[in-house]
C-alpha cells in the first residue's frame, strides 16, 4: 500500500522551486497610497500637494536685481559711448577761428588766395569776391619777394630797418584796361598792434606820400601791364588789429602810357589842377588797398 509523498514543510520550494500556493499568473494586489499627513482630501478633488511645486530657490531676488542693474548700466554706456562718437564728429567738421593763424598768412596760404583773381564790391563782406563788382582784375602775380626789388625810396629804408621779411606783389587791371595797379602786401615782424613796425613804415610813407612811389610796379609779360612804368598815384597803410604784421601798398598808373600831372591846354594852365590829376590817381590807390584789408582779415578767420 502506497501513500502519497508528505506535503512540503513551510518554507520549502515545489517541485518547480517556488512557494507552494504561488500562482504566476495573478498580479500583486495594487498597494494603497500614503499620503502625508493632513486633512482628507475632498471627495472628487485632487490629493494634496498635486501638482507637485518646484523648489524654492533662496537669493534668486538678488541675483536678477543684480542682472537688471548691469543692463541699465550697459544701456547707459552704449548711449554715452554714441553720444562721445557723435560729439567728436561734431568737432571735426567745426573750424575753430585762429587769429594768431594771421602772422603766418603770407607763407601758409597759397599765393592766389592771398591775391584774388577779381576784387570789387567793398567792405567786409565776400562780395568783394563777386565777379560781377569786379573794379580789377588780376593780370599776374610776382615770384620775386625780395623787399629791395619790391619797395622804392623812404618806405623800402622804413621797411628795411624794422626788420622787413618779405614783399608779395600782384598786378591788377580795372575792366576798362585804363588802369594798371600793383597792389603788394609788406611783411613786417610781429608787434604791438599799434606803433609796431607795420606802423613805423606806414608813418614814414606819410611824410613823403606826394613824392613816394612806395610800390615799385611789376609789368607782367604777356598783358595789358607789360609796359607798364609811370606811376601816377600811391597809397600805404597798416593793417589794422592784432596777429597782422603787414603794410598794404599800392602804386597805380595808366595802361598807355599817360603821365598824371600833364594835363593839355586849358586843362593844365593852373598847379592845382595838376596837383588835382595826381590826388585822383592817389583815391584809386588808396580804393584798391581798402579793398585789400578785409581779404586779409577773412584769411585769417578762415573765412575765404
Amino acid at each position: 500500500m502506497s501513500y502519497p509523498p508528505p506535503v512540503n514543510p513551510p518554507g520549502s520550494a515545489g517541485p518547480y522551486g517556488r512557494q507552494p500556493g504561488a500562482n504566476p499568473y495573478l498580479q500583486p494586489p495594487q498597494q494603497t497610497p500614503q499620503y502625508p499627513a493632513g486633512p482628507p482630501p475632498a471627495p472628487g478633488g485632487p490629493p494634496p500637494g498635486w501638482p507637485p511645486q518646484a523648489p524654492v530657490r533662496q537669493g534668486g531676488g538678488g541675483r536678477r536685481a543684480f542682472g537688471v542693474v548691469l543692463g541699465v548700466f550697459g544701456a547707459l554706456g552704449m548711449i554715452g559711448g554714441g553720444a562721445l562718437v557723435a560729439h567728436a564728429y561734431n568737432n571735426s567738421r567745426q573750424d575753430i577761428a585762429n587769429d594768431e593763424y594771421g602772422n603766418v598768412i603770407w607763407q601758409d596760404e597759397p599765393v592766389d588766395r592771398i591775391f584774388p583773381l577779381t576784387l570789387g564790391g567793398g567792405g567786409y563782406e565776400a562780395k568783394i569776391y563777386d565777379r560781377n563788382q569786379a573794379q580789377w582784375h588780376r593780370m599776374g602775380i610776382s615770384q620775386d619777394t625780395a623787399c629791395e626789388k619790391a619797395l622804392t625810396q623812404h618806405t623800402l629804408e622804413a621797411a628795411q630797418d624794422n626788420g622787413c621779411k618779405a614783399v608779395l606783389r600782384a598786378t591788377y587791371v580795372d575792366p576798362t584796361a585804363n588802369m594798371v595797379a600793383t597792389v603788394a602786401i609788406v611783411v613786417m615782424p610781429s608787434g604791438p598792434p599799434e606803433e609796431g613796425p607795420k606802423d613805423k613804415v606806414d608813418a614814414v610813407y606819410g611824410e613823403h606820400r606826394t613824392t613816394e612811389g612806395a610800390i615799385a610796379p611789376y609789368p607782367v609779360p604777356g598783358t595789358l601791364a607789360a609796359k607798364w612804368k609811370a606811376r601816377n598815384g600811391s597809397f600805404l597803410r597798416a593793417v589794422p588789429g592784432e596777429n597782422l604784421p603787414y603794410a598794404v601798398g599800392a602804386s597805380i598808373g595808366s595802361v598807355d602810357g599817360y603821365v598824371a600831372g600833364n594835363l593839355p591846354g586849358e586843362y593844365g594852365e593852373f598847379q592845382d589842377d595838376q596837383d588835382m590829376d595826381r590826388e585822383s590817381w592817389h583815391a584809386n590807390a588808396e580804393e584798391l588797398v581798402n579793398l585789400m584789408l578785409p581779404h586779409l582779415s577773412r584769411l585769417q578767420r578762415g573765412d575765404v
